[in-house]
């Protein structure tokens, strides 16, 4: 490789003298040449000038397997991390459920009465309270049925010697008016036939007006009963006409639509100047509190649910849990799908809840049991893997784990870590294998 470059730094040489025969490259510079009157081009010479000089450096002979020398890495730095131990924690055994909550009672309220609707004053929303007034029928003609029920009562108490006015219908029937007059005809009949049984005794009448004053007496006994059977007849009519008077009294307060039920509309049906038959939906209302949950337990988890358990219970859109209680359990499991049919009871104070939500719910069915437990954030999940890391030998080291529930902030462990066993937390991006110091 020498001898190479030896021959290209002649040749440049030879090319330089060629151009300028007076240069003499040990003792003449370069300058201007005195026999042509023309300066050398000193670019060109000097570019000449610098590769020779580069060629002359690189002369030394180099070996071929010669290199750039790497450096040694550094040694890596180890992480700090916080350990913490795994906790033991008693917890209540509980079986998991989805279901809806839907209206402990649900009104389609409507009308008792026909009549037009001449005013509604709620509206979808609405909270209403037992016995308020919803909605409300015109009262006209059911006004002008009680003046005339009324008025055909009072006739009826006149006909019996009662005062037109008055609510007791209370009757002697021997002081009517009446029977008061049959009686007397009886009471005279009477004395007739005992006046002609002495006279026909002392043969001082005929046989013919014996026998006239005993029929006398007959047809005025038979009066008397008639009188008696009238006086009853009218005291029937009377408490007719009274029951006629209350039943258009009822239905004029019916024409005043009231809610059955503490609750809230769901549906207004009806728009007031609407004519409204007999039974015709007006509003719908829902009971809110207390709510049904609606649950269906797997059979294989069914066995130990009683009446009385608590629920603990979680809709989407709220982090809050609610508690409830089994108030209900099916008798029979659903062949369909194997399952059981429960209901507990939810308070709903303060109207949070909504019927037809979508809940999540457990039922605690043992109070107390023993878990191991460790933070949220120790865990990590990659590709569906769970694990923790610990520290061993100063390095990080990976644990797989099963989880099970989620407890707050911290999660069940099933399987992988043992009560007391240290984990990283927060495992953040730690890898296993990675040298670690532990944070007193």
């Amino acid at each position: 490789m020498a001898e190479r470059w030896r021959s290209r730094v002649g040749w440049l040489i030879l090319k330089i003298k060629v151009a300028n025969p007076q240069w003499d490259p040990h003792r003449a510079p370069l300058g201007p040449d005195p026999a042509r009157g023309r300066p050398i081009q000193l670019g060109a010479v000097s570019v000449l000038v610098a590769t020779c000089i580069a060629i002359a450096g690189c002369q030394q002979e180099i070996p071929a397997t010669a290199g750039p020398k790497k450096a040694d890495p550094a040694s890596p730095v180890a992480r700090a991390v916080r350990v913490v131990p795994a906790a033991e924690t008693m917890v209540a055994r509980t079986v998991t459920a989805t279901g809806t909550l839907a209206a402990d009672e649900q009104v389609a309220l409507g009308t008792k009465v026909v009549g037009r609707l001449a005013e509604i004053s709620v509206d979808l929303g609405s909270m209403v309270r037992k016995d308020q007034p919803v909605a409300r029928i015109d009262t006209k003609d059911y006004q002008y049925r009680l003046d005339q029920a009324t008025a055909a009562l009072k006739q009826a108490r006149v006909r019996l010697g009662l005062p037109a006015a008055g609510d007791d219908d209370q009757v002697d029937l021997a002081q009517t008016a009446v029977v008061r007059q049959a009686k007397a005809q009886l009471d005279q009949a009477q004395l007739s036939r005992d006046r002609m049984a002495r006279l026909w005794d002392q043969q001082l009448v005929a046989r013919a007006e014996l026998d006239a004053a005993v029929s006398a007496l007959q047809v005025a006994d038979s009066r008397y009963q008639d009188a008696l059977e009238e006086v009853q007849n009218r005291q029937g009519m009377l408490l007719q006409r009274r029951s006629e008077v209350e039943l258009v009294r009822q239905q004029l307060a019916d024409t005043v639509i009231l809610s059955p039920i503490d609750g809230a509309v769901v549906e207004r049906q009806a728009s007031v100047g609407e004519y409204l038959a007999a039974g015709a939906p007006v509003v719908t209302l829902v009971r809110l509190h207390p709510l049904r949950l609606r649950l269906s337990v797997p059979e294989r988890e069914a066995t130990d649910l009683r009446r009385g358990q608590p629920v603990r219970v979680i809709v989407d859109g709220d982090s809050a849990v609610y508690a409830g209680t089994v108030a209900r359990l099916s008798p029979a499991i659903a062949e369909q799908n194997r399952t059981l049919a429960i209901e507990a009871e939810v308070p709903n104070t303060a109207s949070r809840l909504r019927p037809g939500s979508f809940a999540r719910a457990e039922v605690v069915v043992q109070a107390g049991e023993r878990i191991v437990t460790v933070p949220a954030t120790a865990l990590v999940t990659f590709a569906g893997v769970e694990k923790v890391l610990t520290v061993k030998d100063g390095k990080s080291e990976e644990l797989r784990v099963t989880t099970g529930r989620r407890i707050g902030d911290r999660i069940e462990i099933v399987s992988g870590v043992q009560a007391g066993q240290p984990v990283v937390d927060p495992a953040g991006n730690l890898t296993g294998g990675q040298p670690v110091t532990v944070e007193k």
